[in-house]
């Protein structure tokens, strides 16, 4: 019995597969959601009114809110992003006037672009009246007013198919190539190749473009599905639509890469969902895919905004919703083609044929 054990410890400590889904996946998920829930994080994105008093505890207050980020630009910027759904509300804060018991208005400006985060940021501002009532008056010192601007309606699958459709390429792309090419190897697939007249770049090019169009597919599956049942928004209908795939086919071009580097440094077969992810699951939990990323600690930014899950999820989000052109998302189409530009670089050094 005691033999048995050592050698099923032994057994264990030695399969990737059970260090990975027994030690590195849980601590990864404990880190993701431990910092959501101990806070840390940006924030809900608000402004404030030029015209605010800026001078009444109740504007301190929520200046100082570690709930909130307070975003400064000048007015025009400001509704912009409101209307982008870039920002959940503009406060004003002033004296109140008319009939009532309390002293100050806080009144928010939103749009129908910006109700996703709206009654958090209402529950926010309300604790932080009743806060500055305690123990001063028996009247709240603050109430809220709110406008709502009139403007395209924000719906939740307007943030959730672009990240779905994010993780459904990135998945099928990496673990589709990795473990093709490296059975294609084990097999003895592309020995037998090399005895015909096909070249061998033809050989990839071939594989990979039976990839791109069976991904491009179930992205226009996905697309088709979302506007036809959830009302997905494609700000400018089927131009739109056309930008999404030029947008799916580049993240399939940088995570095809990958699985190409993948297939090429795994020793067998074992280890390939070990690497694929390494590669993907933090992709899934820092880039946007099911929760905005703004929530994850301010520290984490500059990184995050860097991974190619992350480009793709934002030029996704800001084409489909935002309106912007592939010319508007310049800057995350770059991340993704330097990306690519560096995977196939790596990958030319180290692809294996046999």
């Amino acid at each position: 019995m005691w033999a048995i054990s050592k050698a099923t410890v032994r057994a264990i400590f030695k399969s990737p597969q059970a260090i990975f889904f027994s030690l590195f996946f849980p601590i990864v998920l404990i880190m993701v959601f431990g910092a959501l829930a101990g806070g840390g994080g940006k924030g809900y994105d608000v402004a404030f009114d030029a015209k605010s008093d800026s001078l009444n505890e109740v504007y301190l207050r929520i200046k100082s809110s570690p709930l909130l980020d307070i975003n400064q630009a000048n007015e025009q910027e400001l509704m912009d992003r409101l209307k982008k759904g870039r920002i959940t509300a503009i406060i004003d804060v002033k004296q109140a006037k008319g009939n009532t018991a309390s002293q100050y208005e806080i009144h928010l400006k939103s749009t129908s672009a910006s109700q996703r985060d709206l009654p958090a940021v209402r529950n926010i501002l309300n604790g932080i009246i009743n806060e500055a009532t305690a123990g001063a008056v028996s009247n709240k010192v603050a109430f809220i007013s709110e406008e709502v601007i009139p403007g395209r309606p924000y719906r939740m699958i307007d943030f959730y198919l672009p990240g779905m459709l994010g993780f459904s390429l990135i998945g099928s792309a990496v673990f589709g190539v990795a473990f093709v090419f490296f059975s294609l190897r084990e097999t003895l697939v592309l020995k037998r190749m090399f005895a015909t007249p096909v070249r061998k770049t033809f050989i990839v090019l071939g594989e990979s473009l039976g990839r791109v169009a069976f991904q491009l597919t179930t992205s226009i599956v996905l697309i088709l599905f979302g506007t036809l049942f959830y009302h997905f928004t494609l700000a400018h209908g089927f131009v739109t639509f056309l930008e999404l795939l030029v947008l799916s086919f580049l993240g399939i071009a940088v995570f095809m890469g990958f699985g190409f580097i993948i297939s090429s440094v795994a020793k067998n077969q074992h280890v390939i969902p070990i690497y694929a992810n390494l590669f993907m699951f933090p992709q899934y939990f820092l880039s946007g895919t099911f929760f905005p990323k703004g929530l994850l600690p301010s520290g984490l930014q500059a990184i995050i905004n860097y991974l190619p899950l992350t480009a793709l999820n934002d030029a996704m989000r800001k084409v489909s919703f935002e309106g912007m052109h592939l010319l508007g998302v310049g800057k995350e189409i770059t991340i993704l083609i330097v990306w690519c530009l560096v995977g196939y670089s790596l990958l030319i050094r180290i692809f294996k044929w046999e």
